[in-house]
């Protein structure tokens, strides 16, 4: 079994034979990889040791502290928090081998092609249909609020493949690839006046059948992994005392002493408590992966973090008073990732009401807490042995 002493080394060694201030950071990442020390618990040969996922704090401790480059985290979360995962457990080793190494490293973009129009809150609806045609499935449909389909080159896809079944039994999950020239992708423009969202459109597109992930019908089986390990990497991000959107607030309220008043004051309070125990939360729930796959908790985490992040956002907007109804830029972007603290308080504001609504809207986290924590009955469904194709819509 690999100990924290053994990794502790290895990375040392790796540090030796690839010095971060004399290695290109291309390089850097991929032999990183390629030695076991990108997530320690994944297989060997897949960027892993096949340690224990609590020790990855060991290595990242060891290759922070020397300067070493990440692989920018932000802008390929949806890569590393969501595909792969799901890859690891129901990819083929061709698919994982394939898809691994490029993913991890920032070679390739990853964007997830779930919600549509009429399936977003019962994403289980969805209509994207896909059609067997020899060798690979023939794909057409609508996707909605994709974050980074712009910049991405594949995607995660969950389609209808079999209409006659009820909704949850007729889905396959795909690997989709964003170059196909029947990937149409469109900005949808926030009220923050970027478009890190869009709406995709797939006509006639050919995916392999070797770009299946998991059995026929299986897709909704499939997607639940993608679904916790998403709310994870939303709501469970590590973060320092203080981080996240509570920091400027606090910032602000130490440096400018003419804008507490004892109101402000009792809020800010209340939030930085609840923000640090959503923290520690945070860390307990990381110590439960560490034994195991997420489960429902990572839904609490997200309806945690939206309803915090929201609040305290307003909290920072009338702290500032005038000065917090300022917006630096409505210009019309494309960004890559999101940057919650190096904007400003007016950005914080409205990006934040977006938070209940990504990664499972909170209306539907609630539920999955009630049911699948606290134990309460399932709601009334009507739908539930009803051939989708029977379903009104």
């Amino acid at each position: 079994m690999t100990d924290g002493a053994e990794l502790r080394r290895r990375a040392q060694e790796f540090l030796a034979a690839y010095p971060p201030d004399g290695t290109e950071r291309a390089e850097f990442l991929k032999a990183r990889f390629d030695a076991g020390l990108a997530w320690v618990h994944y297989p060997e040969g897949l960027g892993g040791l096949g340690a224990p996922r609590s020790l990855q704090a060991v290595v990242d401790a060891e290759l922070e502290a020397a300067g070493a480059p990440d692989n920018d985290p932000r802008r390929i979360g949806i890569g590393l928090g969501m595909a792969a995962p799901t890859i690891l457990r129901f990819g083929t080793e061709e698919q994982k081998r394939s898809f691994l190494r490029p993913l991890w490293v920032g070679d390739e973009v990853w964007c997830q092609l779930f919600s549509e129009p009429g399936a977003g809150s019962d994403l289980a609806a969805l209509g994207t249909r896909a059609v067997r045609d020899g060798d690979a499935w023939v794909v057409n449909g609508q996707k909605v609020w994709t974050s980074g389909a712009h910049a991405a080159r594949w995607a995660i896809l969950i389609a209808r493949t079999d209409p006659e079944v009820p909704k949850h039994r007729g889905i396959t999950y795909f690997v989709c690839d964003m170059t196909d020239p029947g990937v149409e992708v469109r900005p949808l423009r926030q009220i923050t006046g970027e478009a890190e969202f869009n709406e995709v459109f797939l006509t006639d597109v050919r995916i392999p059948d070797a770009h299946r992930l998991g059995e026929i019908g299986d897709g909704w089986k499939v997607a639940q992994t993608t679904l916790m390990n998403e709310r994870v990497s939303i709501g469970g991000a590590r973060i320092p005392r203080e981080g996240g959107m509570i920091g400027p607030v606090v910032e602000a309220w130490r440096e400018r002493p003419e804008l507490r008043t004892h109101d402000l004051h009792q809020r800010l309070l209340k939030l930085w408590v609840e923000a640090e125990v959503a923290r520690l939360t945070g860390e307990r729930l990381r110590q439960q992966l560490a034994a195991g796959q997420p489960g429902p908790e990572g839904s609490g985490m997200k309806l945690g973090f939206a309803r915090l992040n929201q609040e305290i956002s307003g909290l920072e907007v009338e702290l500032l008073g005038e000065e917090g109804l300022l917006y630096e830029d409505w210009t019309m972007r494309r960004p890559e990732k999101v940057d919650f603290v190096g904007r400003d308080a007016g950005y914080r504001y409205l990006r934040a009401k977006g938070n209940s609504i990504e990664g499972g809207t909170s209306e539907v986290l609630l539920n999955i807490v009630a049911e699948r924590v606290l134990g309460l009955p399932s709601e009334p469904r009507t739908d539930k042995d009803v051939a989708w194709k029977d379903l009104a819509r």
